[in-house]
């Protein structure tokens, strides 16, 4: 029987993947290996995503590693893979979905690298340039978040041209845009003001320094059109804005969003938002985007809300432009240094709401994740195109 590895790192069932750079400590009890099988499905498991819920990109799709068609044959090609905390519930529906693999489980990026020379796939978690060095036979690295920039930059990766990138893309959109929505409505309607004085037990009448304002007729610019920008606009159209947003792909846009740009319009369109979402992925053409000439050009009173990567915005920058009053207020899901440290002048700036990297969070982008997850493996298993496809060279 012919042995192939795939080495992934899978987060719990009911857990979102760990944020880079960081990886899961193994779980007690050290490595596991279980052979695949046939399982009753287990009564704990997420229901699956209804069929509204599209996961999953088939643009650029691949095949990481070919298989025999015939069943009976890949039924003897022995797919070995290597994972970091996997539930028992995942193990089992991990089996059903590609029945041919064996698993290893509470892997970490040490522990990784005794099985580099046998992997075919591995958690991107997991990949480091030493990694890549060793892993002779990869063929498939898995993102569990849909940034990349990590991996792409990595030593070792665009010499390979046969390894397939595949991120998570699409899976997390739905809480990321509910996320960025309660930052924008806290701070429209002056939450952290009452939350403040209800901490101290006071029920004041005063008014903050600036009025509450609602939502509706408003424009918002979503920079960065795809999947959580695109779950963006879906909400603020719900309040009545008027949507016009950036991307770089020709793709059809959703009919609730007014005007679509390329990115090189954005300068020219920014000046006209009252709210303006970052969606982009963070590549070389993305890193400072955010710089003082591009916050200069936005709307005087405008809102800045951040939900991809705190390095696209020019932290000294932003905090200049809330405390000279031009901009309204900011939103911040990720930040320039990540994480803030204990005193950084953007704790005190005036009207900004940080969170800690946590946007993505919620039992909804669980189920989502662990079905994209899952079906990539039942496709590499059976040697059909993987779904969300990176461009390494456009790193995202």
């Amino acid at each position: 029987m012919k042995t192939v590895v795939l080495a992934v790192m899978v987060g719990a069932l009911i857990t979102t993947p760990a944020p880079y750079p960081g990886v899961e400590r193994p779980t007690p009890g050290g490595h596991e290996s279980r052979q695949s099988q046939p399982a009753t499905p287990p009564e704990t498991s997420f229901p699956p995503p209804s069929a509204d819920e599209p996961i999953g990109s088939e643009r650029n799709a691949r095949v990481a590693r070919p298989m025999p068609p015939d069943p009976a044959e890949r039924a003897t090609i022995a797919l070995t893979f290597l994972a970091g905390p996997l539930t028992d519930e995942q193990l089992d529906e991990a089996a059903r979905a590609a029945p041919n693999i064996r698993v290893i489980r509470n892997l970490d990026r040490q522990s990784a690298l005794d099985h580099a020379a046998v992997a075919d796939g591995v958690d991107g978690r997991l990949v480091t340039a030493e990694f890549l060095e060793r892993a002779v036979r990869l063929s498939w690295i898995h993102s569990p978040s849909a940034g990349v920039e990590r991996i792409v930059s990595m030593r070792g990766l665009a010499e390979r041209p046969s390894i397939v990138l595949t991120n998570s893309r699409g899976v997390h959109g739905p809480a990321i845009a509910d996320h960025a929505m309660a930052m924008l409505l806290s701070l429209t309607r002056r939450l952290p003001h009452y939350a403040q004085a209800q901490s101290k037990g006071l029920w004041t009448g005063r008014e903050p320094s600036e009025r509450a304002i609602t939502l509706s007729g408003r424009t918002m610019l979503v920079v960065g059109l795809g999947g959580i920008g695109t779950e963006v606009a879906r909400r603020a159209h719900g309040f009545g804005m008027r949507l016009i947003a950036t991307r770089r792909s020709q793709s059809p846009s959703p009919p609730f969003v007014d005007r679509v740009g390329s990115p090189d319009d954005l300068p020219a369109m920014i000046g006209e938002a009252d709210v303006v979402v970052i969606c982009v992925p963070l590549t070389r053409e993305t890193l400072g985007l955010f710089n003082a000439a591009m916050i200069a050009r936005m709307k005087p009173g405008a809102y800045l809300i951040n939900m991809a990567r705190g390095r696209i915005v020019d932290t000294g920058a932003l905090i200049e432009a809330l405390t000279s009053g031009r901009l309204a207020g900011a939103g911040l899901d990720v930040t320039d240094p990540e994480p803030l440290p204990d005193g950084h002048p953007l704790w005190s700036a005036p009207n900004v709401v940080i969170t800690p990297h946590i946007s993505a969070d919620g039992e909804l982008t669980d189920r989502r994740w662990w079905a994209l997850y899952a079906d990539n493996m039942r496709r590499f298993g059976a040697g059909e195109p993987l779904l969300n496809v990176v461009d390494v060279a456009a790193e995202y």
